[in-house]
């Protein structure tokens, strides 16, 4: 039965599921039609703020290149290379391979939302490479959705943009909450029950999901199994410039300072993980592990190539997140469930109200920033906890990732393939998956 709604959404996001570019610009056109009937916002004044939040996502879109390009280049290294080969040789069937990479990164993204996303992309790449090496039929396009899901479980992480920002004090909602510990939130029965549910039913499902006829099976292009070689000058033709490009003294000392931060920020700060460390780890470990630093720019171009869904696409969702803002179409959105909902039924409709929010605001803080007073204040008035609160927004705002194809570009240009290649499954799995928030929400 859960291969067959697998197959079947897979052949519906085959059938209808345009390039996410489209997916933007459609987004943005039913933006604007709904601001223009549900806000007091006019015609002109939709597309000055379409354009007022167009540029807003420019450093975080660079972010998303970095770890995109860092996290390639890191892989690429030897040593990266012979694990990942280990660790992908261990599955002999596609089901066990699908297992494998989904709870690898299911875990990833529970300890940080970055770093789920480009373990997850990187471990089905080489997945998928070995089981083409090996002569092993897996289906490559399942194995890229199951590389995805730690966008599914990382707002209930240790790197959820809600529950980290009401516990960091001056936080934009302090005078009305106050701070909220993690212990609250990501820390609370609840959502640790949510995360071991989670860890167990997604790669189960995927597991199930995964075609019995080799038939079926899709396996990775040919183009993408082999890394690109780096071409060696020969040392008889090295010209000074040759030798600095080639220099293992170079790598070691710029590595060598990197590594003297990072000691420092983990000795001061714990295991606090951001985006921009995340990115900086990546980067220092990869020019160490190249050793020259003519290896680390040629794989950092060799993964460049996959940034181009980024580059074009974020401002887009910048601009329908402005429309979103400015013309108070989110304030209108959350007000829908607020006004049906009781002391009961809250949670369940705020889930469902950040799910349907997310497609329009893929950005976890993004969404807090412009729905959570509105929560707040609902949750307040129903006398509802504001910890269980943040949690069904976070819940809402990470499952419907599996449906918004935002998040997986960075994954797409890795693995080299196409939304809809691996969407039908993300979406077979966020209709599986909904009952059990449902349920969750309802019990605790």
């Amino acid at each position: 039965m859960i291969e067959r709604l697998g197959n079947y959404f897979s052949r519906w996001a085959h059938k209808y599921m345009p390039d996410p570019m489209i997916f933007a610009i459609l987004l943005t056109f039913l933006t604007y039609i709904l601001g223009l009937i549900f806000t007091k916002t006019g015609p002109f004044q939709m597309v000055v703020d379409w354009y007022k939040g167009f540029w807003t996502l420019l450093a975080f879109g660079m972010q998303m290149c970095v770890i995109l390009v860092t996290g390639y280049a890191l892989a690429t290294t030897p040593v990266v290379q012979g694990f990942l080969r280990w660790l992908a040789g261990i599955p002999k069937s596609t089901a066990g391979a699908t297992l494998l990479v989904a709870v690898v990164a299911v875990i990833a993204g529970l300890i940080n939302w970055g770093l789920g996303l480009i373990v997850g992309a990187i471990l089905a790449l080489e997945v998928g490479r070995q089981g083409y090496k090996n002569n092993r039929k897996f289906h490559y396009p399942l194995l890229v959705a199951a590389g995805y899901m730690g966008l599914a479980v990382w707002h209930g992480g240790l790197s959820g943009s809600a529950p980290l920002l009401v516990a960091t004090k001056g936080h934009f909602l302090e005078k009305e909450i106050g701070i909220i510990p993690v212990s609250q939130t990501i820390g609370s029965s609840m959502n640790i029950t949510v995360a071991i549910i989670l860890i167990i039913v997604i790669p189960l499902v995927l597991y199930l999901m995964s075609p019995k006829e080799e038939s079926k099976f899709q396996t990775i292009p040919p183009e993408l199994v082999e890394v690109g070689k780096e071409p060696v000058t020969p040392k008889t033709e090295w010209t000074i410039a040759d030798k600095l490009e080639n220099s293992v003294v170079l790598s070691m000392i710029i590595g060598f300072g990197g590594l003297v931060y990072l000691v420092y920020y983990f000795a001061t700060k714990g295991a606090s993980l951001n985006l921009n460390i995340v990115n900086f780890t990546f980067l220092i470990i990869g020019i160490i592990l190249h050793k020259r630093p003519i290896g680390y720019v040629r794989a950092v171009a060799e993964g460049v190539r996959g940034c181009a869904g980024i580059i074009l696409q974020f401002p887009f969702y910048a601009g329908i997140m402005g429309m979103m803002k400015f013309s108070g179409l989110v304030a209108v959105i959350a007000g829908w469930f607020v006004a049906i909902s009781n002391s009961t039924t809250y949670p369940v409709f705020t889930y469902i109200s950040a799910a349907i929010v997310n497609l329009f605001v893929p950005s976890g803080g993004g969404q807090w920033a412009v729905q959570g007073p509105i929560l707040v204040k609902a949750a307040q008035a129903l006398h509802f906890s504001v910890p269980k609160t943040i949690m069904a927004l976070a819940y809402g705002d990470q499952w419907t990732n599996l449906f918004q194809p935002f998040w997986a570009l960075p994954l797409l240009g890795i693995c080299g393939l196409r939304a809809r290649d691996i969407m039908g499954y993300c979406m077979a799995m966020m209709l599986i998956g909904i009952p059990i928030f449902i349920i969750v929400l309802f019990i605790f």
